[in-house]
C-alpha cells in the first residue's frame, strides 16, 4: 500500500449519514491521459462533444459510442498542460483506452492509464471554497496551479474535485482532513443522481443512446461538431425521430442497493418486458436509495413503475435539477 493509498483509508467508519463537508477519496475512477499533437482531431472523430472547447479552464462531459450511437463510456475530460485527460469509472478504463488506441492508426496520439501519476479527492459542501487554496467560480470550471487541478462539478451545493501528484495531493488532504467528514465511493454516487449526471458502468455499457441518458441536456453532446462514432444514430434521433426514453431522478424504497443495470418494470403494461434500467443508485440520508433510471416516457406518464417486477419495490419520480424541453416528451 503506498503512502496515498494509507492515507485515505479510513481510519474511522465512513459516514452513513449526509455529512455538511464531505472529503471523498475518488479512486473508484479511472483517468486516461491523451497525449500527441493530433490528439484533438483524433477524439473529435470519437467522442460526442465538440473536444475543441476543452480549455485549462474549461472541463466539458462527453461520451463514447458504437457505431450504432449506444454509450460504451462516459467521461470528464479536462486539460493539464498540453494533455488531456479523460476521467471514467475505473471497471470501464482499460476497455475504453483499448478500443481508442484501435482507431489510432498513424495519427500522433498516445493514451495511457495514469495509473498512481495523478491522485484525486472530493470535496463537498459550503465548506469547500474556504478550505481549498482556490477553486473556480463557475460549473464546469478548471483551475491548474503548482501542479494541482481543481474541477468545479454541477450540484445542489458547491462540489469540488481535486487532481495532482501524490506528494502535493497528501499535503492538501491532511491540511483539510480536520474540518471534514469522510465519505466513500457512495457519497459520490449520490451527488453525480442529484445532480442528473450518468456514468456508464460494464453492466449498462450499449444500453443508452446519449439522448436516454439526457447527455445532450447536460452539454455531454454538440450537434453541430461534425462527425463521430454514432454520430449519424445521435443526430437522426435529435432531429427526425421521437424520444421514446429518457432518464429520471427517483426514490426507490428497498433495503439492498440495486446495481447499475437493473431492470424497472411497469405495472400497468401489458408486456412482460422491461420499461427501462436503472443507471446508478445510491443510499439516501432520507432513507432508501435515490437513482437515476431511463425509462419509458409512456411509462412514467402511466404511473406504478417496480424494480425488478411488476410488483417489486416501487420507484417514485423525484425532480431533475435541469428542464426537459417540451419537444423532449
Amino acid at each position: 500500500m503506498n503512502n496515498w493509498q494509507e492515507l485515505v483509508t479510513p481510519k474511522t467508519p465512513l459516514a452513513d449519514v449526509f455529512p455538511a463537508c464531505a472529503l471523498t477519496d475518488l479512486s473508484h475512477f479511472g483517468l486516461i491521459r491523451a497525449s500527441g499533437s493530433d490528439l484533438r482531431d483524433f477524439l473529435q472523430g470519437q467522442l460526442t462533444n465538440d473536444i475543441h472547447l476543452v480549455t485549462p479552464e474549461l472541463a466539458q462531459l462527453s461520451s463514447y459510442c458504437n457505431p450504432k450511437g449506444r454509450m460504451l463510456g462516459s467521461f470528464w475530460i479536462f486539460q493539464r498542460d498540453d494533455d488531456l485527460y479523460l476521467q471514467l469509472p475505473a471497471d470501464r478504463l482499460e476497455a475504453i483506452a483499448k478500443r481508442l488506441r484501435m482507431f489510432v492508426m498513424r495519427s500522433d496520439v498516445t493514451l495511457e492509464a495514469t495509473g498512481d501519476e495523478l491522485m484525486r479527492f472530493g470535496l463537498t459542501g459550503d465548506c469547500a471554497t474556504k478550505l481549498l487554496p482556490f477553486a473556480p467560480a463557475n460549473d464546469k470550471g478548471c483551475l491548474t496551479r503548482d501542479a494541482i487541478t481543481v474541477l468545479r462539478l454541477p450540484g445542489d451545493r458547491p462540489r469540488f474535485e481535486v487532481l495532482g501528484p501524490a506528494t502535493q495531493l497528501s499535503a492538501l488532504w491532511s491540511e483539510i482532513a480536520p474540518s471534514t467528514q469522510q465519505t466513500g465511493p457512495d457519497f459520490w454516487r449520490l451527488m453525480d443522481i442529484r445532480a442528473g449526471l450518468p456514468n456508464i458502468f460494464e453492466d449498462t455499457v450499449e444500453a443508452f443512446v446519449p439522448q436516454m441518458a439526457n447527455m445532450q441536456l447536460v452539454d455531454g453532446v454538440s450537434f453541430t461538431k461534425g462527425c463521430y462514432t454514432g454520430q449519424e444514430v445521435v443526430a437522426r434521433m435529435q432531429y427526425l425521430g421521437k424520444l421514446k426514453r429518457r432518464m429520471y431522478r427517483a426514490r426507490l424504497e428497498t433495503e439492498q442497493r440495486p446495481l447499475p443495470g437493473a431492470e424497472v418494470f411497469s405495472a400497468n403494461g401489458e408486456s412482460t418486458q422491461a420499461a427501462g434500467r436503472l443507471v446508478d443508485a445510491a443510499a439516501s440520508p432520507d432513507g432508501g436509495f435515490e437513482a437515476l433510471v431511463v425509462l419509458q416516457i409512456s411509462s412514467v406518464e402511466a404511473g406504478d413503475v417496480h424494480l425488478h417486477s411488476s410488483t417489486g419495490p416501487r420507484v417514485e419520480m423525484l425532480d431533475l435539477p435541469y428542464e426537459i424541453p417540451s419537444t423532449e416528451e
